[in-house]
């Protein structure tokens, strides 16, 4: 039962009966829902804030799963950039070192992969984390393509040792003549005297004294690039191709036993000791030219010498006197 409403007239001195209009009563029920819905927003708003709604809290832990997922990941990319770098060290280091091969430059190496166009369809989605997805794109292509230089670098490793038995018998490994004695080597690599002009000059290779017609060998195998007669200079020389940079000259020959373009074998005859050209006395003149540059030919002469051998002739070699051509 609604409750009746009096007020008291001062002019009538009586108590008058409140009349309600329809307009009191729809203010009121608008007040009432006003502040009604002023205390649900408000009663959310704090639930919101202090509490997670079922969904919420399952994309919550869905994220952690994720996060702890991509951490994991990334421990296993950093572990296998470690050991792909130990590969590419050891590559470096010791297997290019062993079949003479130049380092892959670090600039091909860590190479770029591309700018953020590579991903440019990932982008437009506008991914919630596109930072941490991209970043790890990008490790992961970075990986790839170390992995392929890798790959390639072994398969080059893997054609060099193939060859690595031709490079060892085309290399100028022994002495010229028959020299088990160590007595023939006469002048060596060096600034020695002219047996002409009898000053001091640069002589680039080294002579060995032998009776005309001794026998000369090839020092390593290679292709004959050049038989030539010369009535000054070098006489009769030939020089060989071996391939790997290095190439064999023997000056002031008797005799040739070769002929332009003939494959040779190391140890094989090629002709005898002579006098012609500029020479003063029956010698071989033997020089080796690696990478276009005259060297030391007694550096080379290795393979038909012990140690104590080696250390003999690079002391008889170091002695300066007369050359003999």
């Amino acid at each position: 039962m609604a409750r009746i409403k009096y007020y008291y007239d001062t002019e009538t001195c009586k108590y008058e009966r409140v009349k309600v209009g329809t307009w009191d009563i729809v203010l009121s029920l608008l007040g009432f829902l006003s502040v009604a819905t002023v205390i649900a927003i408000a009663m959310v708003v704090v639930y919101n804030t202090y509490f997670e709604s079922p969904k919420e809290a399952m994309l919550k832990k869905e994220n952690e799963e994720l996060k702890l997922y991509y951490d994991i990941m990334s421990q296993e990319m950093d572990g296998a950039k470690e050991m792909l770098a130990a590969l590419q060290k050891r590559d470096d280091d010791i297997y290019r070192v062993i079949n003479e091969a130049e380092p892959i430059p670090n600039t091909i190496r860590e190479g770029g992969i591309g700018g953020t166009e590579r991903y440019k369809n990932l982008l437009e989605e506008g991914l919630e984390q596109q930072e941490l997805i991209l970043g790890t794109l990008k490790r992961i292509e970075g990986l790839k393509k170390q992995m392929y230089i890798q790959t390639k670098s072994y398969d080059e490793i893997v054609a060099l040792a193939k060859t690595k038995d031709q490079m060892y018998a085309s290399i100028p490994a022994i002495q010229p003549v028959t020299n088990k004695e160590l007595t023939r080597l006469a002048s060596g690599f060096g600034r020695r005297v002219d047996p002409i002009y009898k000053v001091r000059r640069m002589h680039y290779g080294v002579d060995f004294s032998a009776p005309r017609g001794t026998p000369i060998y090839a020092t390593g195998d290679g292709v004959v690039n050049k038989v030539k007669t010369n009535y000054g200079g070098y006489g009769k020389e030939i020089l060989i191709e071996h391939g790997y940079g290095y190439v064999t000259r023997y000056a002031h020959l008797s005799e040739f036993n070769v002929r332009k373009g003939q494959k040779v074998k190391r140890g094989e005859c090629i002709g005898y000791v002579g006098s012609t050209g500029k020479s003063t006395a029956p010698h071989l003149h033997y020089e080796v030219i690696k990478d276009k540059k005259k060297v030391n030919p007694v550096h080379y002469f290795y393979n038909d010498l012990n140690e104590n051998e080696y250390e003999k002739i690079l002391e008889l070699s170091s002695i300066e006197n007369q050359s003999l051509g």
